[in-house]
């Protein structure tokens, strides 16, 4: 029986041809390039390279055995590990590994994925994720998922960064899996059990930076970098170097053919500084679409612009380019109401973020063109004509509990009748809702940020780290921040991990049933009627001196779902003029907390309740407020 196994052809680094592998560097400037070869107790070996009239210098050799190690020296210089290595004999500075990427027999072969109106994420970190930290650990957690409602897992990133602690994002070789959670094999195995329970699985990659430990590439091939355009993280990457383009764009179809990844997460695109004619992820995403015509293959984005081009539908409801954009206005206008906090960015929300929270979810971006006091400048575009499936919301993820001077989670700053109304919202509305591990029972443990860096590094990531809060209001004074963890202390990644003893607590297996009930109801009332729905199909009413709205949206074969919200305290009277007929009928879908479905029937919504209702026309009457 022929055995399935899958590989992709990269412009960079090695491939495996007749017994012979060929490797390849790009370093159009040096004036010499060799193949070092490790040798087992002994200094390398070493091999010249060719180079051509594009600068791409290559070898063919069998001296190189599967599982051996190899590395470049560039010009006599130290020798370097492939940029695109597909594993690591140890560390970001040492030998790269040869591997076979045809040696894994694959169960699943036949996947071909969800579509993306069926997506519930679940974003993990894979090294905190359970006690191991590793894949092979995460397969025992799949069960759990699946049984719970969660339809793909999102893996914070992978690829190979300096230390054997850290978020991912600070990763030097993207093709390589880290050898700290199981490396090539042990994410293969992941990804095969996934699909195995029906699970998808996503991957978020890093193509706007490489982190500050082990990236050698800037020193054999400075044409990879445009010293004189910054970005937060240094220099941009030159994407107007074809080389430099293909190994992003090879590096997003590698992960989705030799891993079969059902999907990826482009990290901050807004931060890609590419001076081209066609912008990086329009031509990845283009690429991705074509390559992979008989699966279910989907992108998102992050990208604070608040911007549409990317994620335009086709006249069937399909997206054209990436399936969904992060909505961080969603989250921010969720955290102003059950946190009150008004710092930071937060201040461009104050006074208006119930008004906000109906507006984004029935037209998209809260920020459609209007100024933000934050930003000091008008931000966005017009979303409306978007369908709600166009857009991932959250109401915690890493970043926004990470990037907390403790790395606390929303339900140990908000009550708990706010969090679990905002639960509700946040699964059962249309968008594709997305939870961060441990979310779903309600975790208080903290997820900080954290490094494994040293020496000079080390103390400018940890006071960088505390300066950053200085603009916070709790941290203007120096003593404060001295109380901030220290990301590169191994107790901060410690603390980071789940705790799944809570999950078995009374309260915290409340919450996890709560949970469980709202993705059933989701998957048996909601996403039959996703696929294909309409743009400009949200509409809102707010009410004045109260914390209450209304938003209805027209699905699939004119379906309408509403949702009637009352985030405040006391009781609110809905005015007759809100609704254009008795609100007696339709199908429940959901009320929280239970019965508060006959007091809306009498034209009350009591304070801190949410109701879904799914009816054949739209209940309210008049203008959007």
């Amino acid at each position: 029986m022929a055995v399935d196994r899958f590989s992709f052809r990269t412009s960079w680094g090695t491939e495996r041809v007749d017994g012979e592998t060929v490797f390849r560097l790009w370093a159009p400037g040096a004036g010499r390039a060799e193949l070092a070869i490790g040798r087992p107790d002994k200094d390398c070996d070493f091999l010249p390279m060719d180079k051509d009239a594009e600068g791409w210098w290559r070898i063919a050799t069998d001296q190189v055995a599967v599982g051996g190690g190899y590395g470049f020296r560039v010009d006599d210089g130290m020798v370097v590990p492939d940029p695109a290595a597909r594993a690591q004999m140890g560390d970001v500075h040492g030998l790269s590994q040869l591997v076979d990427p045809k040696s894994y027999a694959w169960k699943t072969a036949d996947w071909t994925g969800r579509p993306w109106e069926e997506v519930v994420f679940y974003e993990l970190h894979a090294g905190t994720f359970t006690q191991n930290g590793t894949f092979d650990a995460m397969i025992e957690k799949l069960d759990y998922l699946r049984d719970l409602g969660i339809t793909a897992i999102e893996l914070m990133p992978v690829a190979q960064f300096g230390g054997r602690r850290g978020w991912g994002y600070d990763g030097v070789l993207l093709y390589c899996p880290h050898e700290a959670y199981g490396g090539v094999e042990g994410l293969k195995r992941l990804v095969d059990a996934a699909h195995e329970r029906g699970l998808m699985v996503f991957l978020d990659v890093v193509y706007n930076h490489f982190g500050p430990e082990g990236n050698y590439i800037g020193s054999y091939a400075p044409e990879f970098f445009h010293e004189e355009i910054h970005t937060p993280w240094g220099a941009a990457i030159a994407y107007d170097e074809q080389p430099v383009r293909e190994f992003m764009i090879d590096n997003a179809l590698f992960w989705l053919e030799e891993y079969r990844i059902d999907g990826l997460r482009l990290d901050a695109i807004d931060s890609i500084k590419d001076t081209t004619d066609t912008p990086l992820v329009r031509e990845l995403a283009e690429r991705v679409r074509a390559a992979f015509p008989n699966r279910h293959v989907h992108l998102t984005t992050e990208d604070d612009r608040n911007i549409t081009w990317h994620v335009e539908r086709g006249e069937t409801g399909q997206p054209k380019l990436v399936s969904g954009e992060w909505n961080d206005d969603f989250h921010h206008c969720a955290h102003v109401i059950a946190t009150h906090e008004y710092d930071n960015y937060y201040t461009d929300y104050v006074g208006h973020s119930v008004e906000q929270m109906a507006k984004c979810l029935a037209t998209g971006f809260v920020f459609q063109g209007e100024h933000s006091e934050h930003r000091g400048r008008n931000v966005g575009e017009s979303s409306a004509h978007l369908p709600p499936t166009a857009f991932v919301n959250f109401i915690q993820n890493h970043d926004q509990i990470g990037n907390r001077a403790f790395g606390d989670r929303l339900t140990d700053l908000g009550s708990r009748r706010a969090v679990e109304c905002l639960q509700a919202i946040l699964l059962l509305s249309p968008q594709i809702p997305l939870m961060f591990m441990g979310e779903e029972f309600g975790d208080t443990h903290p997820f900080s940020f954290f490094t494994d860096f040293d020496g000079e590094l080390g103390a400018a990531v940890r006071e960088g780290r505390r300066d950053e809060f200085a603009k916070f209001s709790a941290f203007r004074d120096e003593d404060a921040r001295k109380l901030i963890p220290d990301p590169n202390e191994e107790g901060t990644f410690d603390n980071s991990r789940l705790d799944w003893t809570m999950s078995q607590r009374p309260t915290y297996r409340r919450r996890l049933e709560l949970t469980r009930q709202l993705l059933a109801k989701r998957q048996a009332a909601i996403v039959p009627l996703l696929k294909g729905i309409p743009g400009n199909g949200g509409s809102y009413f707010t009410a004045d001196d109260t914390k209450a709205f209304v938003v209805a949206w027209v699905l699939k074969d004119g379906a309408v779902l509403h949702l009637f919200a009352n985030l405040d305290d006391e009781p609110w009277p809905i005015p007759g003029t809100v609704v254009k007929q008795d609100l007696t009928g339709g199908a429940l879908v959901h009320a929280y907390p239970k019965g508060v479905e006959e007091e809306l029937n009498s034209g009350i919504l009591p304070g801190s309740s949410v109701v879904f209702r799914l009816e054949q026309q739209s209940l309210i009457a008049g203008p959007v407020s």
